[in-house]
């Protein structure tokens, strides 16, 4: 499906960025595998990642090249799409996969904590998919292809920083389907549920975290690339600023922000009309407190 496109998979190294390298690969592109080579916390720095995989994909008859520039800087994110067009004459797709986490309590987190994961993923998503913007607009096509996280979406303890991220990402990613559209380019966004190097931080000490934890070693993070290839293609060209999910077989279609109920005075409001009138009316439909896993409650497919 993806014969001769170049695409650019960032935190291609592992996990759920290798499979889509792969993936895409095996199905014709020829693939930039960027990865610094850092720790799920993003310290340290090693080729060694994003070379293997594009080792495995020249044993397999595939064409790839290794990249080690970091997407949280705009110089280094514009030398990523680069070097896609030195390598291979021009960038069809944009995966911005890169990811690091640094969980903790809202009440404990460090700015130091909430500006490096939202230099990665929200910035990194944007510098990425900027720098291959003009190319993009020039050939009249191009894909991009935005991780989002049901963290963000939907919520979960101890990630303010990964959650606000991640939920920034749906609205950039929807953004850029707006802003792209009339140039033919594509915006989507896709929230994995799989076992990773990332999810494998999640603490398991109570009983229902460990059963969290070996419900999320059964999805495997192979399972969401078919997703990403099909949305790389030409066949997704009418699929845009939409946000999926996957789960083991399951694939989503997440829903977007709308207006759920209203209510008006011809008089207008005072803070009194609305604590007697206005909430009530609202409150039964109120959002509970739910986490992704309170939502996601069955066992995956």
């Amino acid at each position: 499906m993806l014969e001769n496109k170049a695409v650019i998979v960032t935190g291609a190294g592992g996990g759920i960025g290798r499979d889509f390298a792969l993936a895409m690969a095996a199905n014709g592109a020829r693939v930039v595998v960027n990865d610094i080579g850092a720790s799920v916390a993003g310290e340290g720095k090693d080729a060694g990642p994003a070379q293997k995989v594009v080792e495995e994909i020249k044993a397999k008859g595939g064409s790839a090249v290794a990249n080690t520039d970091s997407v949280a800087e705009w110089e280094s994110a514009n030398r990523i799409v680069k070097c896609a067009i030195d390598s291979f004459q021009r960038i069809d797709v944009v995966v911005n996969n890169a990811g690091i986490l640094r969980d903790r309590f809202f009440f404990n987190m460090s700015v130091e904590e909430w500006k490096a994961v939202i230099d990665v993923h929200l910035n990194g998503t944007f510098y990425v998919s900027r720098a291959a913007a003009p190319y993009f607009k020039s050939q009249n096509s191009g894909r991009y292809i935005n991780m989002t996280s049901t963290s963000g979406l939907i919520g979960n303890l101890g990630q303010a920083n990964y959650a606000a991220a991640k939920l920034g990402i749906a609205a950039l990613s929807k953004s850029m389907a707006l802003d792209m559209a009339k140039h033919k380019v594509t915006s989507n966004c896709i929230a994995p549920f799989a076992w990773s190097r990332m999810i494998g931080t999640i603490p398991a000490v109570t009983p229902e975290q460990k059963a969290r934890v070996e419900k999320l070693k059964r999805m495997e993070t192979a399972k969401i690339a078919p997703l990403a290839v099909y949305l790389a293609s030409d066949a997704s060209q009418e699929v845009t600023g939409q946000i999926f999910a996957v789960r083991a077989n399951e694939i989503f279609l997440m829903s977007q922000n709308r207006p759920l109920r209203s209510v008006h005075r011809s008089e207008g409001w005072t803070p009194e009309t609305i604590a007697e009138q206005a909430m009530p009316a609202m409150r039964a439909h109120f959002y509970a407190l739910d986490r992704s896993q309170d939502v996601f409650s069955w066992d995956p497919v």
